[in-house]
């Protein structure tokens, strides 16, 4: 065993892991039918260093789930921010804090997943075409006009922040039986 910097190679290992830890974290998502997915969440009232923290791990998280967008309000953080990227090389994060949709035109009705659903993929109709206006990871106002794939995902991730997951756009009928599904998995889990 070699020594740097004086201290044996473990300690300079524990160290860099927790400097690595401390730079990123995977965290919980909330399972439906959590109560706490139903939790309207709050205004930013000022983006700082925490606040992209918490973005950063959640990017992290909506990476390593897989998925292509999360809301804060998905791990237990009841804040309005989400995260989003639909790109096929998962490198265009798009940060969007405090988003308020402005605009909605046209309709489309397409397959959805979610994190919080896992291995639960139904129709839902949304529009096709939206404008947002969001605050960026430095507390700057933008505004972005999206359509087709990315506007469902926007519009699905501020769902979370109002408290909403998809499948209650569902009937009442196959919400039941999804709630049948996923006590049964559960169980089984077991």
């Amino acid at each position: 065993m070699t020594k740097a910097h004086g201290a044996p190679w473990p300690v300079k290992f524990c160290i860099q892991s927790i400097k690595l830890a401390s730079i990123m974290a995977i965290l919980q998502i909330l399972q439906y039918p959590d109560e706490r997915l139903h939790t309207i969440a709050k205004k930013v009232v000022q983006v700082n260093d925490v606040t992209r923290k918490l973005v950063q791990d959640m990017a992290e998280t909506m990476y390593a789930a897989p998925g292509v967008g999360l809301a804060a309000t998905q791990v237990n953080v009841h804040e309005q921010i989400i995260v989003v990227d639909v790109s096929e090389t998962h490198d265009e994060l798009l940060v969007f804090i405090n988003p308020e949709i402005l605009h909605r035109s046209g309709e489309q009705e397409g397959e959805e997943g979610c994190l919080s659903v896992p291995g639960i993929y139904e129709n839902v109709r949304r529009a096709d075409k939206i404008s947002v206006r969001a605050l960026n990871q430095q507390g700057e106002s933008f505004t972005l006009d999206a359509e087709g794939f990315l506007a469902v995902c926007i519009q699905h991730e501020v769902d979370h922040l109002h408290g909403r997951v998809f499948v209650e756009y569902l009937s009442q009928l196959k919400q039941s039986r999804l709630r049948a599904k996923l006590k049964k998995r559960r169980r089984e889990a077991m």
